[in-house]
């Protein structure tokens, strides 16, 4: 098969034919129909996220069963399905309280490998998943049917992005009718969260980004307010327009020590913080302990949006199909996987939100 190949961290990907290994009992043969570039990769290809040369990046994707176990949930060969970058063992600690999004397939086991290359190295797969090839082999916990008739670009955003930012929102932030929220970092999945916050029927939704293209979107989206961090403090701005007080809820999905400290500091006393972003894998924020020990925040983290993908795929396909959820307005490029280099820079230089790769061979 043919697949992108992270060779050298910070080095053009080439596209090279590996040789795909048998899948095991408990995994899945997935051809890839469509899979979204997303900035984690970039960050990834960046040695910022911990990944192992040589690697197959890409952690979600839509695609086609060519070969299934029998443990299977609902899905045959020939079915359209989301390869999700989050398992959902249901046999593990954490998925055994309801949190699969910290499942034990994900935290605690390698990255598998998932083919070997011309010399002979194993090749392993970001996230167990290695989107970015005309093949996936996937543990079964995280491959989950689709019935849908939306295009396939669209679909493909529902194993991270969409579930992220609608789990943001609903799943941790609880967001309540009336409430104002402010989303810090605009890319694919702030305008997720953005989208969720008016679906969840919030009073103010407040949008903060350096780039006017990301605040236009996020104002056609449903932000009711924009705000430009060059024009004045964010923070500042933010307090003026929750009067006085900051946003009962502050969502972070942009990444830098920065935008943390700036979400904590919008969020009023006794508000929520949903963190949502990571830059560096082994990196560190530095908050006032006044804000968080004294001010009665709650700041929580959000991994996956804390989605529990057996309910909650189904909740995002059908708010896609109602037209409540868009995601015309997100997926801003498409590409063949010879152009994986070209979604790479795209991403890594805020030209695209979601470039999608559908062309694999």
């Amino acid at each position: 098969m043919r697949a992108a190949v992270l060779e050298a961290f910070g080095a053009p990907m080439p596209v090279r034919e590996l040789a795909l290994r048998e899948p095991a009992e408990h995994e899945v043969l997935v051809r890839t129909v469509a899979a979204p570039f997303c900035s984690t990769d970039w960050l990834g290809w960046r040695a910022m996220r911990g990944k192992t040369p040589p690697v197959v990046l890409g952690h979600t994707a839509l695609g086609v069963v060519e070969r299934r176990d029998g443990g299977a949930r609902g899905y045959g060969v020939g079915d359209l399905v989301v390869v999700a970058g989050t398992p959902q063992c249901d046999e593990c600690f954490y998925c055994g309280i309801g949190r699969p999004d910290q499942c034990a397939l994900l935290f605690e086991s390698p990255e598998p490998v998932l083919a070997t290359d011309d010399a002979g190295r194993p090749v392993r797969a970001a996230g167990g998943v290695g989107a970015y090839a005309e093949l996936i082999v996937a543990d079964r916990n995280q491959v989950w049917p689709l019935d849908s008739s939306l295009p396939a670009t669209h679909l493909s955003l529902l194993g991270c992005g969409i579930t992220t930012g609608h789990g943001a929102i609903v799943n941790v932030a609880e967001v309540r009718p009336g409430a104002s929220v402010a989303v810090v970092g605009l890319g694919h999945l702030g305008q997720w969260c953005v989208q969720a916050a008016r679906v969840a029927g919030a009073g103010r939704i407040i949008g903060v980004d350096l780039l006017a293209g990301r605040r236009t979107t996020a104002a056609a989206l449903g932000a009711t307010d924009v705000v430009d961090p060059t024009e004045h403090d964010p923070v500042e701005q933010v307090r003026s327009l929750t009067g006085g007080r900051g946003a009962d809820v502050v969502v972070e999905a942009a990444g830098p020590e920065q935008a943390v400290q700036q979400a904590v500091a919008m969020s009023r006393r006794a508000g929520t913080v949903v963190l949502t972003g990571v830059q560096w894998a082994q990196g560190r924020v530095s908050l006032p302990q006044n804000a968080i020990a004294i001010h009665g925040r709650r700041i929580l983290s959000c991994q996956n949006g804390q989605s529990v993908m057996s309910r909650d795929l189904a909740r995002c396909v059908a708010l896609m199909e109602s037209g409540e959820y868009a995601a015309g307005p997100i997926v801003t490029a498409v590409y063949a996987l010879d152009q994986i280099n070209e979604a790479l820079f795209a991403s890594g230089e805020f030209r695209d939100l979601s470039g999608v790769i559908t062309a694999f061979r």
